[in-house]
């Protein structure tokens, strides 16, 4: 239902962006720019082969923001869901779910669920649109009608990590103001976070619950340790570089080296030329898209929870112990095996595109390695490939965003709800490990 679900809104959303009415002259856009467009934003990605503001007209732009809010909150909503289904109490009154690597939720019924999302959602991006549009409005002096517009979209864009923005330099003219990338940053922070641990902050301020939830423990460190490295290795990597932060002043040096800490987790937004980046920022960014961001939440990849999952498991084996504790809790036996299956297969999907990429077009490694991540991870970082792309390499991309967006959700549900006990054991032989 899921797969079908967005596959059926990537379709619609396709016919309306091939309408001519869609297109700023008026002609009709090529089915594989219309499918590849349409994809992008359901999938909250990001990733272009046309500039939004040049080529889609009012009409277009708008199914783009629809597809993209559909994309964001649906899957926000459908994580959630899937969290509770696999309590196998969908449907009840229930005081505590599971945690699987999708959500960990402490909620009440599914109507809870829909409602919080679309109300969390909803209130961010108010707040986020109404502080961009006063700054563009005060500090750039556009139209109030203008602004609010240009305000709604990249607020829209931002909580769902989506990416798109009305700029052919995505935000790189506001590299240094910090009233436009901040309230970014927020809402990018908001949304990739993930429902459920914004439920347990919610709850936590509220006085109803002393102890954080695992899952929201472990989102918050993992995610917080992520977004200061990744700004620290950013910004010492690029910082004398002519074409990126060099010619900036320190402030505008630590700002920007910030916002590309945080933007592939998975924002998608860029504030400087991504590529013009040195190849050992690009490997950063690398894993740092792969990583993504909060399950449950607006961010891709195979989720920070699945991450540090697995830094848990190695830390376990190499001190010889048994069962894997984390912060006063024991993790049940199977995620562990939950978390390795969905980093492994995310693996392979990434390698395979990759090679895939390699034969269908004329980039090297990097560039292309950089666009099968963030497509995986549904960032929409790119380093200026993605138009150039042959339609068959395109087409690869679509699969990949598809895939990333919907196939961890879907397949750490799946091994969940698979649980069974076996009645018989086979003999025991261990094979030499490494």
């Amino acid at each position: 239902m899921v797969v079908t679900g967005f596959g059926f809104a990537i379709l619609v959303g396709t016919a309306l962006l091939m309408l001519p009415t869609a297109s700023a002259d008026g002609t009709s856009t090529n089915w594989v720019t219309a499918l590849f467009t349409a994809t992008s934003a359901v999938c909250v990605t990001g990733l272009v082969v046309v500039d939004t503001a040049m080529h889609w007209s009012l009409f277009g732009e708008l199914v783009v923001l629809g597809l993209i809010q559909i994309g964001g909150i649906g899957i926000m909503t459908l994580a959630s869901l899937l969290g509770l289904l696999v309590t196998k109490r969908l449907g009840l009154r229930m005081r505590r779910t599971a945690q699987t690597e999708t959500k960990s939720l402490d909620l009440g019924d599914v109507r809870s669920v829909i409602a919080g999302v679309i109300a969390v959602g909803l209130t961010v991006e108010a707040l986020t649109a109404g502080a961009l549009t006063a700054r563009f409005v005060i500090g750039y002096g556009l139209p109030l009608g203008q602004a609010s517009y240009f305000g709604a979209f990249h607020a829209v864009s931002a909580f769902n990590n989506a990416g798109f923005a009305l700029y052919p330099d995505s935000l790189t003219r506001y590299a240094t103001d910090p009233w436009v990338c901040v309230p970014v940053l927020v809402a990018v922070v908001i949304g990739g976070l993930g429902f459920p641990v914004l439920f347990a902050i919610g709850r936590r301020l509220g006085g109803e619950q002393r102890r954080w939830p695992l899952h929201a423990r472990i989102t918050l460190l993992t995610y917080g340790a992520l977004v200061l490295l990744g700004t620290i290795t950013v910004t010492a990597f690029e910082w004398t570089n002519p074409d990126t932060l060099g010619p900036l002043g320190t402030g505008g040096k630590l700002l920007t080296g910030l916002f590309h800490g945080i933007s592939p987790r998975t924002a998608g937004f860029n504030t400087v030329e991504v590529g013009e980046m040195h190849s050992a920022t690009l490997l950063v960014t690398d894993i740092l898209m792969f990583i993504g961001g909060g399950s449950a939440g607006t961010a891709g990849g195979i989720k920070v929870t699945t991450f540090a999952l697995l830094a848990f498991v190695i830390a376990a084996e190499v001190r010889g112990v048994s069962s894997v504790h984390v912060m006063g809790r024991k993790l049940p036996d199977g995620v562990p095996r939950q978390a390795l299956t969905v980093a492994l297969l995310g693996v392979g999907m990434v390698i395979a595109a990759t090679l895939t990429l390699l034969l269908l077009s004329p980039f090297g490694l990097d560039a292309v390695l950089f666009e099968s991540i963030s497509a995986f991870g549904t960032v929409g970082l790119s380093t200026g490939i993605t138009a150039e792309l042959p339609d068959a390499a395109r087409l690869v991309l679509v699969v990949l965003m598809f895939t990333g967006r919907l196939g961890p959700i879907t397949l750490a549900s799946a091994l969940a709800l698979r649980e069974r006990g076996r009645r018989y054991e086979l003999p025991e032989e261990r094979p030499i490990v490494g």
